[in-house]
């Protein structure tokens, strides 16, 4: 399925697979789809997130003292493929699991498994002739990250590789919920969109609905992640998928009546 927004702004919904359980995420996932949101970025457990704050770390954490493997995550979206077929859903990971399992067999299996799309979050775009000859010959889409510090020479880089959408790093440092937006947020979207017409999504940071409303005076979508990843730490495995679901819907019955 291609990835696209049909609304705006459109919804990105990080999950860790595996936390609480594989089974729990799968759940998860398509409530999250049902709620509302468009594309599932759906975390490979890494025990070195550099770029992830504490509450995704933990989840990490969580996933990898349960046993979790990229197979398995695989798996997790070989089943979310198969219940929603018509949602978007990249693998968020790092280049580490995906050296150790195999470039190739992971571009392969990645497809397979009904992937849209992958975001590797340390991939620096310099450095990515093999990574997009393999997203290239499987027909997965590369997302790329682009910060308010990139040069707009890297900027262009970023937007000619980038497939289904370019994510916008709403500020500098990892991921975490914030307090407010910036504004190197907008003028990041704006740089972007010089080079490039496929739609941003923006993230780092983004938690309530006055923050997703705030994104669609700019971008075309906004990414979820740890505030979902801390609501579902709160939760039990049984009622994690309705509580995400429930807030999926409150982010897009506020966030539409703020953009009024």
């Amino acid at each position: 399925m291609p990835i696209r927004f049909d609304q705006k702004p459109g919804l990105v919904v990080y999950i860790t697979a595996g936390d609480p359980s594989l089974d729990a995420s799968r759940a998860i996932a398509i409530e999250a789809i049902d709620a509302g949101a468009d594309v599932i970025e759906l975390g490979i457990p890494f025990s070195d997130p550099l770029g992830d704050g504490p509450i995704i770390q933990r989840a990490s954490e969580r996933a990898l003292s349960r046993g979790v493997k990229l197979a398995d995550v695989l798996e997790v979206a070989r089943a979310i493929r198969a219940a929603r077929p018509q949602a978007g859903l990249i693998l968020f990971t790092y280049l580490n699991p995906i050296l150790r399992y195999g470039l190739a067999r992971f571009a392969d299996d990645a497809k397979a498994a009904g992937a849209d799309g992958v975001l590797v979050i340390d991939m620096v775009v310099e450095e990515s002739a093999e990574y997009l000859r393999e997203m290239d010959r499987t027909g997965l889409a590369p997302v790329f990250l682009a910060a308010p510090t990139s040069s707009d020479e890297r900027l262009e880089a970023i937007a000619g590789h980038s497939r289904g959408f370019v994510y916008a790093i709403s500020r500098t440092g990892i991921t975490g919920k914030q307090q407010s937006m910036t504004a190197d947020a907008s003028a990041l979207v704006d740089r972007i969109h010089r080079w490039s017409k496929l739609p941003v999504a923006v993230g780092f940071g983004i938690s309530n609905a006055d923050h997703v409303a705030q994104v669609a005076e700019f971008a075309e979508a906004a990414v979820i992640g740890s505030a979902i990843v801390e609501l579902i730490e709160r939760s039990t495995p049984e009622t994690a998928p309705g509580a995400v679901a429930r807030f999926i819907k409150g982010l897009r019955q506020s966030s539409t009546a703020l953009a009024r």
